[in-house]
């Protein structure tokens, strides 16, 4: 029978298997239809999708015996694409498809601002494509295929090289006893960061109990999903690290304690009812009592940091580099000029002098010889065919030997 005829029916999404610091934003795609016998088909059309959406339930009790369960949900939809890429024809017929393997290639463009494909506990960021081939005497035929699109995120702005601080405090008490202090204090370089850096801690830890304390540093991934005006939220720790125990009354101090960041998703910031951000905590253990936290904000990019882009570098990465007069350099330097052919003697003499005090005045507060006169090469002469300096009659000339 025709409808029993179709082998495979898929899409291929060129631009969705490579892989890109932008993320997968599809290019060159195609549907293919791969009937073993002739097929005779109506129209093929084509959709392209792409929302957000969150779901989740809570119970509520209202007396001693009544509950019930209050829903939230939403939906933010990004894209939406449709075409055909085979109608039917007007005489109302089928189209014949021979056998063998048939293209139908097509192309969408994506909008500029999109939220990055994410997967969660109450809700998703999801795209994809979907195709149905409507057929005479048969059922629709459907082809669905997901691609992952990553919202560029350049670190290298001023907002997220700025660097990171903070400080807090807290008394340790167990029974209405005060049982001393312990402060906190952390730094980073920067707030924006890519997968596999690695953040370099620099925190003072003071121990001002009767206990040893311990301090630890985690970033932590915090999802927020909104619908209907409320939050639902879940944190989890990415990754950690644990610092010595701190005896009491001593100080720790962390000279840029190295903590490398795991492939996760980049931060999502602009979407409507799904948030995904990222901090680093500074947390100390303080047995008998609650921790003392301290949370600095970071942001996980997908562009990472230029090399010019460091601190370190913030002055020579505003100027362009130019490296073109590199090539009018000869081969084989010239020799310079004697100094002779450039400043005659008495000149040479009268610019090699240091200057009298007298013409100073009171330029000159330290020793005498702190004065160091700028030396520049004097430009040679104009060529001339008279003597500007011509010799007296009634002068005799120096001998070099006298």
């Amino acid at each position: 029978m025709i409808f029993d005829r179709l082998k495979r029916f898929s899409i291929v999404l060129e631009g969705a298997e490579r892989d890109g610091k932008d993320g997968a934003r599809p290019g060159p795609a195609a549907l293919g239809l791969t009937p073993p016998a002739e097929l005779a088909g109506g129209a093929l059309r084509l959709r392209a999708m792409g929302a957000a959406r969150v779901h989740w339930t809570e119970s509520r009790s209202a007396g001693s015996s009544t509950a019930y369960t209050q829903s939230y949900s939403d939906q933010v939809e990004f894209l939406s694409h449709r075409d055909t890429l085979m109608a039917p024809p007007d005489n109302g017929e089928a189209t014949v498809l021979q056998a063998g393997k048939h293209e139908f290639p097509f192309t969408f463009q994506l909008p500029e601002t999109l939220a990055t494909s994410f997967e969660g506990k109450h809700g998703s960021v999801r795209y994809w494509v979907k195709a149905k081939l409507h057929r005479p005497w048969s059922t629709v035929k459907k082809a669905k295929k997901e691609f992952t699109v990553i919202e560029p995120i350049d670190i290298n702005t001023p907002a997220l090289l700025a660097p990171q601080a903070g400080a807090k405090e807290k008394l340790a008490r167990a029974w209405y006893c005060n049982r001393g202090q312990v402060s906190v204090t952390a730094k980073i370089d920067r707030k924006g960061y890519t997968p596999g850096e690695v953040i370099p801690i620099f925190a003072e830890i003071d121990n001002c109990t009767s206990q040893a304390v311990v301090p630890k540093a985690a970033i932590i991934q915090t999802q927020t999903f909104i619908a209907r005006g409320t939050k639902k939220q879940k944190k989890s720790v990415v990754t950690s690290i644990t610092g010595d125990p701190i005896p009491a009354g001593k100080r720790e101090v962390w000279h840029g304690r190295a903590l490398k960041i795991p492939p996760v998703g980049p931060s999502i910031l602009q979407c409507r009812i799904i948030q995904v951000e990222y901090s680093l905590k500074v947390c100390v253990d303080i047995p008998g009592t609650s921790k003392l936290l301290l949370e600095l904000p970071l942001v996980i990019g997908t562009i990472p940091l230029h090399p010019f882009g460091s601190r370190t570098s913030s002055v020579s990465s505003q100027y362009s580099v130019n490296l073109d007069w590199l090539s009018t350099i000869p081969e084989q330097l010239e020799a310079p000029p004697e100094y002779s052919a450039v400043v005659s003697s008495p000149e040479a003499e009268q610019s090699l002098a240091p200057p009298c005090r007298s013409e100073l005045g009171d330029i000159l507060e330290g020793p005498f010889f702190a004065y160091i006169q700028e030396f520049r090469f004097r430009p040679p002469p104009l060529y001339s065919e008279v003597d500007p300096n011509p010799t007296s009659d009634g002068i005799r000339p120096r001998c070099m030997t006298c």
